[in-house]
């Protein structure tokens, strides 16, 4: 039988209800009685950072790794904290910490392939998404961040081929279509622009572009067309 009264499950109706303010409160109590509780701690920090209170956040975290050094879920909290507060160097030196032990670690290589993007790192940057998408192809943020790294490089088509594929593994990313779009636009390339923007893959644009001419109708015409006939189908 579930004890509702135990610490956890009564954290974790509190987390579940989204009442950070009362788990918070909560967590507080309990360490009035037993300071160097853990449960309290790592909880208590996670309410923190749903409240956006990075900075005491921090401090509750440091507090966990004094208890114990390499705590994963600590440090990936104060890792969180650290990035809405900006401070990206510390960041890194705490993505470290982790990989040390951890070298395959793909939230944390990830998160250090992020930081090194905000600190305009764009290469060191994509040495991390590398390593990821060698554990996971199909690790959509990495997928993500590599275009955005290639976009801030000027590699614009390769940035296009990694949002494409990004698109693949994820068609509901609204961000994708508008983002190949405006590379496709500085590239001189107004056709594809339009038809990326519809959220039409790289590997069915010219298909369409040929369905249009072959029609004599606009790029615009074809895709309805197109979206027409599938709605038949249904």
């Amino acid at each position: 039988m579930v004890n509702l009264l135990d610490p956890s499950n009564v954290i974790t109706r509190m987390f579940n209800a989204g009442k950070y303010e009362e788990m918070c409160n909560y967590c507080k109590g309990l360490l009035e009685k037993i300071p160097n509780d853990m449960v309290a701690l790592q909880n208590l920090c996670l309410a923190l950072i749903h409240l956006k209170k990075y900075q005491e956040a921090i401090t509750y975290c440091d507090k966990v790794l004094e208890i114990k050094e390499f705590d994963t879920y600590a440090l990936k909290n104060k890792i969180y904290a650290l990035e809405s507060l900006n401070q990206y160097e510390q960041v890194l030196k705490l993505c470290d910490q982790i990989l040390s032990s951890n070298p395959h670690d793909t939230w944390t290589l990830n998160s250090k392939g992020l930081s090194l993007n905000e600190l305009n790192r764009h290469e060191n940057a994509l040495e991390y998404y590398d390593k990821v998408l060698a554990i996971d192809p199909n690790d959509v943020t990495a997928l993500m961040n590599k275009a955005i790294s290639h976009s801030h490089l000027g590699n614009y088509e390769t940035a296009i081929d990694f949002y494409d594929q990004a698109q693949l593994v994820d068609s509901g990313l609204k961000e994708i279509p508008p983002a190949k779009s405006k590379l496709f636009e500085k590239l001189g390339q107004s056709d594809n622009a339009f038809l990326a923007a519809q959220g039409i893959l790289n590997k069915d644009m010219e298909k369409i572009k040929m369905d249009a001419k072959e029609n004599k109708c606009s790029l615009f015409h074809q895709v309805c067309e197109n979206e027409f006939k599938k709605l038949d189908k249904k």
